[in-house]
């Protein structure tokens, strides 16, 4: 074992000073007692750790670190995330030259290390001027199905997906907005671990199985969003979804008193699902089991804490698809007169699965610009064929999610109304002609805006958002 962590070390100190970078990374495994071994793109420092019984730690106890500088590694890395915790493993991802390829996956003994490291090491000033990202990262388990027949039930879902793939733990269809009959043409299938989801993913891939007839959109889920058990527990809302379009607040309100009047301090609906807000914790959790199946206008509805978002960047951190129990507070839409800034048209990246259940966001877009150098090949290439990480404005990203469904491209219409200040405020109305007979075909936010880009981007968002 020496042997083979020796020629690790030594293996990728290339970019360094190769013999500072390998007695460097022997003197780190001769203080620790961690093994290191290179294989398949990264290194991996322990995992398990000298001395470690048992299985390895649950799910969430790893954490993804983006924007590490190119020549630093496990000597530098493994002191600064000690500091949270036990290591169990790090895996550095590594480059054929030696330099490591920007990002690293840490895994504690436990979740509360991993909930602690991001806490504290999350835009860590790591060098002078380099901040390195940390966020929780989860084995994926789930798949996204899309172009589902809108007729199918859950069950006929389920035992198709059974019928072709293995290790299927459950299958999660929302129903349509408006006729809850039918389904919204898609569905997340769950499955007992990431190999068996990888599995499936290439065994779904379209083209190769139709179920129904039907030619399938296949892809990852992204994982449900994490908060921190502390956070939680002073969780006051409840999210509600599976509404009727006709229900309204009032009604939502008065069915929430019902159990005990007086305790739903407000509700905030959008489209088919609604934020309940209670004065009180205790309230909001008593409600959560007694209303959770309940039927209100002849809908069953479902309940659940609300997750709250980080205010200052919900736009740009949390919009990755990630619809799910969220407070109502997605669309921060600060005025240029209140001199804060503006959240709009830069988020990490989108998922065109909007309804479901999703993953950290990975790394900024990069938005530098590169010269063209005499004799660089330039290849015709359509904007459908990027991916959604390429687009940094939620007005590239819905022409995107409707070419992506073979719906027409959204139509905006733009109207104008005029402030007591005599200030000239504008919205953009956005229809999509090809959803008219399913659901509700044009969108509109409520909030003006004092030029034609940003009523753009913010209509682009708020459609994306009830899709």
């Amino acid at each position: 074992m020496h042997e083979e962590n020796k020629a690790a070390a030594n293996g990728c100190g290339k970019i360094r000073s190769g013999a500072q970078n390998g007695a460097a990374l022997l003197a780190l495994m001769e203080k620790t007692g961690y093994s290191m071994v290179q294989q398949n793109g990264q290194r991996k420092f322990g995992g398990p750790p000298p001395g470690w019984e048992g299985p390895p730690p649950p799910r969430g106890c790893e954490v993804f670190v983006g924007k590490i500088p190119r020549d630093m590694y496990e000597d530098e890395l493994v002191p600064v995330f000690e500091r949270a915790g036990k290591i169990y493993e790090l895996r550095l991802m590594m480059e054929f030259s030696g330099e490591n390829r920007g990002y690293a996956f840490v895994m504690y003994t436990t979740k509360e290390e991993a909930q602690l490291a991001i806490k504290i090491l999350n835009n860590y000033e790591i060098r002078p001027g380099k901040f390195i990202g940390v966020c929780v990262s989860l084995d994926n388990c789930r798949l996204f199905i899309g172009a589902i027949p809108k007729d199918k039930k859950k069950e006929e879902i389920l035992n198709e997906m059974k019928k072709v793939t293995e290790g299927v733990v459950d299958v999660i269809v929302y129903p349509n907005a408006t006729d809850k009959t039918k389904n919204r043409g898609f569905a997340f299938v769950e499955y007992e671990s990431h190999r068996a989801a990888a599995m499936a993913r290439r065994r779904l891939i379209p083209g190769t199985f139709q179920p129904w007839g039907h030619t399938i959109q296949v892809d990852w889920a992204d994982p449900e969003k994490v908060v921190d058990e502390e956070t939680m527990q002073r969780v006051k809302v409840l999210y509600v979804r599976n509404l009727m379009i006709s229900t309204t607040e009032d009604k939502i309100k008065a069915e929430f008193n019902k159990f005990k009047p007086g305790v739903v301090e407000r509700v905030k609906k959008l489209r088919d699902y609604a934020f309940v807000h209670f004065f009180h914790r205790e309230d909001a959790v008593a409600a959560m089991s007694v209303m959770n199946g309940k039927c209100i206008d002849g809908a069953s509805i479902e309940v659940t804490l609300a997750k709250p978002v980080n205010k200052e960047s919900s736009w740009k951190q949390h919009f990755n698809g990630q619809i799910s129990p969220s407070s109502e507070n997605l669309l921060g839409f600060p005025n240029k007169e209140d001199g804060t800034q503006k959240s709009l048209g830069k988020p990490a990246s989108l998922s065109v699965r909007l309804n479901g259940q999703h993953s950290p966001a990975p790394p900024e877009v990069e938005r530098s610009t590169y010269p063209i150098f005499p004799g660089i090949k330039l290849t015709p290439i359509s904007m459908y064929s990027l991916k959604l990480s390429h687009f940094s404005s939620a007005v590239m990203h819905l022409d995107y999610f409707c070419h992506k469904n073979s719906w027409a491209p959204p139509e905006y219409c733009l109207y104008s109304t005029t402030s007591q200040d005599g200030k000239i405020l504008l919205v953009y109305k956005v229809l999509i002609s090809s959803i008219a007979d399913d659901s509700q075909s044009y969108f509109m936010p409520e909030k003006l805006c004092t030029t034609v880009e940003d009523a753009k981007e913010l209509a682009a968002q708020f459609t994306l958002l009830h899709l």
